[in-house]
């Protein structure tokens, strides 16, 4: 997959995402609060910090980061207009907010006016960036990071062995079967899975190994796996 491709940039996808996030996204809320929790420990509140979201979505993260510190001063990123519509409506009344619509290819390859940042995260977008671009992604960002910044990217990552490959696969299917049973729903909703195998969206992921060791090619220290669960991870580090 090529580092200007994202499949969120059309409207009728970045849609039905929105709309089976929590069913497709294992531990989707636990996650949030693990990055509110993260934030508040490592980042401070109420200190005027400046964070960037990158592949933002509608907004959701930079908004519960807000619930907790009305004082920071927020970048969002991403390359979906409806998305970045969504994020923008969803932030309407906060201050201190900038919007970028850009794609990682247009982040890495032109002159964007960004500041250093005291916390960079992303959700669920990185994983479409092959491995040398992955690599070049997180020299970009420990760049505009502040000295005792970090990192956070929760995403989605390929298995070591085809054995666990086939568990974790086994364990996400169960998930959903459980969120549909919560939440009383229909379907079978196997375009999810199908989608994670297809060729052109699983060539370009990498194990958690790998992109640990990027992280640390890069120069960033006390790199660390913070939550695991099958393919879906949250791990990062600090400049």
């Amino acid at each position: 997959m090529s580092e200007s491709y994202n499949p969120w940039f059309e409207e009728a996808l970045s849609s039905t995402y929105l709309e089976r996030a929590d069913i497709q996204i294992v531990d989707r809320k636990r996650l949030i609060e693990i990055l509110k929790s993260f934030y508040d420990y490592f980042i401070g509140i109420n200190q005027n910090k400046k964070i960037l979201d990158i592949g933002c979505g509608d907004g959701i993260l930079t908004h519960e980061l807000l619930k907790i510190d009305n004082t920071i001063s927020a970048t969002l990123i991403d390359g979906s207009k409806d998305m970045m519509s969504k994020a923008k409506k969803r932030l309407l009344g906060y201050s201190d907010i900038e919007f970028v619509n850009a794609s990682f290819e247009e982040i890495m390859n032109t002159k964007l006016e960004l500041v250093n940042y005291d916390f960079i995260f992303s959700s669920f977008a990185i994983h479409h960036l092959d491995t040398k671009s992955k690599t070049k992604f997180f020299q970009y960002i420990y760049q505009h990071l502040n000295i005792n910044g970090y990192f956070v990217n929760t995403d989605i990552i390929l298995s070591p062995t085809k054995s666990l490959e086939k568990w974790y696969l086994k364990l996400w299917k169960e998930w959903i079967e459980q969120k549909k049973t919560a939440f009383k729903l229909e379907g079978n909703y196997g375009d999810i899975i199908d989608g994670y195998q297809a060729e052109s969206h699983y060539s370009a992921l990498d194990t958690m190994r790998d992109q640990l060791d990027a992280l640390k090619v890069n120069g960033f220290r006390e790199i660390e796996c913070y939550y695991k669960f099958g393919i879906f991870s949250m791990y990062g580090g600090k400049k």
